[in-house]
């Protein structure tokens, strides 16, 4: 009777946790922030205003710093500590200025390897998101065979299942810093991670029958190139697995990223085949400088649209008492 007693009271709790995590949530959506040292100014307070909306987490889909400034460790523990303390948690995916493109004079002429670890020690050192009300994250790394991949993530909340990858901007790292010939080494063991993580991204929702999936990277693909067959190499084999799944999915598909800087909401992905747009999957590329904003999102798994988006520019006057 005991035993049966436990079993009960363990079935209603896993079923109390599945309406929890259905409960419909709103989030914000961030990137390519802070470029200026008016951003670097300015960035707290966007945060802060986006405290006030009682959001359940924000996610900033990388490029932490402008193309052209060094990327030392002051100038990555800098804004770590503008992340740190947001009172909402906080979800960051690495873009290409804080990695990819430090070999750059410009950027201080550093090891790009080596700055990825250094993001991995800083950034993605627990098991929880960053932010003073920390929320818990699943990270890639728990797998043996891919254990340096911190940065990779995934989460649930208001029933869809949220997912981060390591895919950045500058051709996501194909030419290495050569930028000439390819793939690099790194940019093959980093995609065989990536590609298996969304698959089993993909098959958790399915076997969890969620409502949908959210995918955050930090390079934009170019969806219209490869829909006139013209992939980038960096993003071809991506793009593949990203249609192959979605129109395998039962719901609805977001990509956000960042990357080019122009803030938009559209359905770009389409069949190789027919040429349809793919109906289930929208792409939202957040604000970038010299745009200053943010998205606010919401995700419900009784609507049929699941998730819906509102842009929203920011001036540095709305922080003025």
């Amino acid at each position: 009777m005991k035993h049966y007693k436990a079993q009960h009271w363990l079935l209603l709790l896993s079923l109390l946790a599945n309406l929890a995590c259905a409960q419909p949530v709103s989030f914000g959506l961030i990137g390519d922030m802070p470029y200026s040292a008016w951003e670097r100014r300015n960035l707290p307070a966007l945060l802060a205003d986006m405290d006030r909306e009682g959001l359940a987490f924000v996610v900033h889909d990388g490029d932490i710093k402008g193309g052209g400034s060094v990327c030392s460790d002051a100038v990555l523990r800098d804004v770590l500590k503008v992340f740190q303390a947001s009172k909402t948690p906080l979800i960051y995916v690495p873009g290409d200025n804080e990695w990819t493109d430090c070999h750059r004079s410009s950027n201080g002429g550093y090891d790009p390897l080596e700055r990825l670890q250094k993001l991995r020690a800083l950034f993605f050192a627990g098991d929880a998101s960053l932010g003073q009300r920390a929320m818990p994250l699943q990270r890639q790394s728990r797998d043996p065979a891919f254990a340096s991949y911190r940065e990779n993530v995934r989460w649930e909340a208001g029933g869809a299942l949220f997912v981060g990858l390591n895919l950045p901007g500058s051709e996501n790292n194909f030419h290495g810093t050569t930028r000439r010939g390819g793939p690099s080494p790194e940019f093959i063991a980093r995609s065989a991670a990536n590609r298996v993580w969304l698959a089993q991204a993909f098959e958790h929702a399915r076997s969890e029958q969620l409502a949908g999936i959210l995918i955050v990277i930090q390079g934009n693909p170019d969806f219209d190139g490869a829909n006139q067959g013209r992939a980038q190499p960096g993003y071809a084999a991506f793009l593949t697995q990203l249609r192959e799944q979605t129109q395998a999915f039962a719901g609805q598909v977001v990509l956000v990223h960042g990357d080019t800087h122009w803030q938009r909401i559209d359905q770009p992905l389409r069949d190789p085949v027919s040429g349809q747009v793919i109906s289930n999957f929208t792409r939202v590329e957040t604000y970038g400088y010299p745009f200053f904003g943010w998205v606010k999102a919401s995700v419900d798994a009784t609507d049929p649209q699941v998730f819906r988006f509102s842009p929203r520019t920011w001036r540095a006057a709305q922080a003025q008492p």
